[in-house]
């Protein structure tokens, strides 16, 4: 962070309503200030650069594209930039992957105000954020002898694709909600089925409770 005084905010999140909350938290605050905003991922990484901010609020469900792949496409423009994930979904379900993907830092959306500062606060000095509970998922993945669970194979895509099957949803839509082509949902759907070693979408449904992937 170049201005040690202020550190420069940037939201994007496609709810009007969170992002006047997280407004509100942030202008109680003198070293922040929000420096601009998005409500989809394309908006994102264009007005990212202009707004010249220290840290991004990156919201993991955007309308128009996932919020991993917008991650990726930030810190390929702006690798200096520390972005934030915000998610409703829980840490065990996202976070591991948006750190690998280049994320500063991991925080769901009931974390409260107070937690949300820190975070930023930390992520704009150059460390890291996680939660005491991420942490010790982290810590417990070291070492040798750790075998990767059968839904960490996947690329994010397909893990969105088990996800949302394991909701409720059909593949017609996955298809709208994403903006892809069901045929392109239908081929992740048959690939992680495959790297999984299972055959229908129930099995998918039945594993990801089992393993608490879906709420």
């Amino acid at each position: 962070m170049t201005d040690k005084a202020t550190i420069r905010v940037f939201i994007a999140d496609d709810h009007a309503i969170v992002r006047e909350g997280l407004k509100q938290i942030l202008a109680e605050q003198r070293d922040i200030i929000v420096a601009g905003e998005a409500e989809n991922g394309l908006d994102a990484v264009k007005l990212a650069g202009k707004a010249r901010c220290h840290v991004m609020l990156l919201d993991i469900s955007l309308p128009d594209r996932n919020g991993i792949d917008v991650l990726k496409q930030i810190k390929k423009d702006r690798p200096e930039l520390a972005v934030l994930m915000l998610s409703m979904h829980r840490e065990d379900q996202y976070a591991i992957r948006s750190l690998k993907a280049g994320a500063s830092g991991y925080l769901t959306k009931q974390s409260a105000p107070r937690e949300l500062v820190t975070a930023i606060r930390l992520v704009a000095s150059g460390q890291k954020y996680v939660s005491a509970a991420l942490a010790q998922t982290l810590a417990s993945q070291i070492g040798e002898n750790h075998e990767a669970a059968a839904h960490e194979t996947l690329s994010d895509r397909e893990y969105q694709t088990l996800t949302m099957i394991a909701s409720g949803m059909t593949v017609s839509e996955i298809a709208r909600e994403l903006s892809l082509s069901v045929k392109t949902v239908s081929e992740y759907r048959s690939r992680l089925l495959v790297k999984m070693k299972l055959k229908t979408s129930a099995e998918l449904t039945h594993y990801a409770i089992r393993n608490q992937l879906v709420d």
